[in-house]
């Protein structure tokens, strides 16, 4: 009996370029970015000034009873008193996904159903719950702060808020975390262990989980939210941080089409590859990535001239996007195929753990929506990705292949192939 074809179908976005599938959409063609002027530390000439800022939430309080979001949402407090910001992003994200896949509430609980989560956990929190203890000398410890804190908050609160009785797993490879999770949730519906998989990434976007990236000189410096984030550019000089939650379905295709849902995308496979060099700098040649994308290519029994648009994992850091040109001139260019190139990072901001969940349905609604996203902020290409097609401009062209890369620290690569539903 042959495996059951894999397709996304359902989304949901908390995002710097927008909170619902259309203004999402709506930026990606028109590029617009979501990245503002902020300030880390009020009053402090911090040399880091922008990040990808939430619109339309305001979390700056710890306290979660104070917390404001957009319209339409209701949540009791005895959800929200054991999450972290993100969480809440998380579960705005995940009550879209579940609305546009059309999800009962007996599909949502069945046994299979799973969720699959990513998230670093809270740094913010974490400070103010160890410091609670630290500073009343143990008599007191918050309740909650375990589970609003630390990186399985999205599993345990997503989980038991949503009846979830599948497989619930959490993810931690930095910023490939949530890319891993889509590709063993293929393998998980492929096998027939699950029907469906619920994938749910989120960020805050604080202080504690920012800034100290600063340290390692990966954040950009410029002040200038329409450059700083400027992915294959000669001139970039890091990232910017960004924080939010997105969310999609990963499920049997029969599954969706008995249900009525929208099928984005067809999944057809993903494959992974370590560099074996570095805790933080990636391998120089691209050598892991490169091999993690002809595994995914093999796995999805398609060849390098198939690809019509790959969503890079650029971050605009000078190596790491160095690092990825390289690799995608050795399996696209030397073979004379010629995809078009762009990291949307350059409007978001870079997502860490669940950057491969969002661009991932990126690429599931510009396949679905029948446009490329163009490569912006991109002003003097780096000599260094000479070959690699990056388009300046949204092109009108609708993907029938795409190919997804994600690199996290320690050298974690992975990548996934999204072919256009054909039934």
């Amino acid at each position: 009996m042959p495996a059951p074809r894999v397709v996304v179908s359902g989304l949901g976005f908390v995002t710097s370029i927008g909170n619902n599938q259309a203004t999402v959409t709506a930026s990606l063609r028109e590029l617009r970015s979501g990245i503002e002027r902020y300030d880390f530390i009020p009053g402090a000439n911090l040399p880091v000034k922008v990040a990808g800022t939430i619109k339309d939430f305001d979390t700056t309080t710890l306290q979660w009873a104070a917390w404001k979001w957009p319209e339409g949402y209701a949540f009791p407090r005895e959800v929200l008193r054991g999450m972290a910001p993100h969480g809440l992003y998380a579960l705005c994200a995940t009550e879209q996904m579940i609305a546009d896949a059309r999800l009962t509430p007996a599909e949502l609980t069945s046994d299979e159903t799973g969720l699959f989560c990513a998230s670093a956990g809270s740094p913010r929190l974490l400070r103010q719950f160890l410091n609670q203890i630290h500073e009343s000398r143990g008599e007191r410890i918050p309740p909650m702060g375990i589970v609003s804190t630390i990186a399985g908050t999205l599993n345990f609160n997503l989980a038991a808020h949503f009846g979830v009785r599948g497989a619930v797993v959490g993810f931690v490879s930095a910023c490939a975390s949530s890319t891993h999770a889509i590709g063993y949730a293929c393998d998980e519906i492929k096998l027939g262990r699950q029907r469906r998989v619920l994938i749910v990434g989120g960020e805050d976007l604080s202080t504690d989980s920012t800034l100290p990236f600063n340290g390692m000189r990966a954040l950009s410096r410029n002040p200038d939210p329409a450059r700083a984030s400027r992915p294959f550019d000669r001139d970039r000089d890091g990232f910017v941080g960004t924080g939010g939650a997105a969310a999609l379905v990963v499920e049997e295709a029969e599954s969706a089409r008995a249900r009525g849902a929208p099928i984005y995308a067809e999944l057809l496979g993903w494959g992974q590859a370590a560099d074996g060099y570095n805790v933080a700098n990636p391998e120089p040649d691209g050598r892991g990535l490169g091999t993690a994308m002809r595994r995914a290519l093999a796995a999805a029994n398609v060849v390098p001239m198939e690809i019509d648009y790959v969503n890079a994992h650029a971050t605009s850091t000078p190596a790491g996007d160095i690092s990825e040109a390289k690799a995608l001139q050795a399996l696209f260019t030397t073979a004379g195929a010629h995809p078009a190139v762009s990291s949307t990072k350059a409007l978001t901001g870079h997502g860490l753990s669940f950057c491969g969940v969002m661009e991932t349905a990126f690429c599931a609604v510009s396949i679905a929506q029948g446009f490329i996203p163009g490569a912006a902020n991109l002003e003097h290409p780096d000599p260094a990705c000479d070959g690699v097609n990056l388009p300046r401009i949204t092109l009108p062209t609708a993907p029938r292949t795409v190919l997804k890369n994600s690199s996290g620290f320690g050298g974690s690569n992975v990548c996934l192939v999204l072919r256009r539903w054909e039934a």
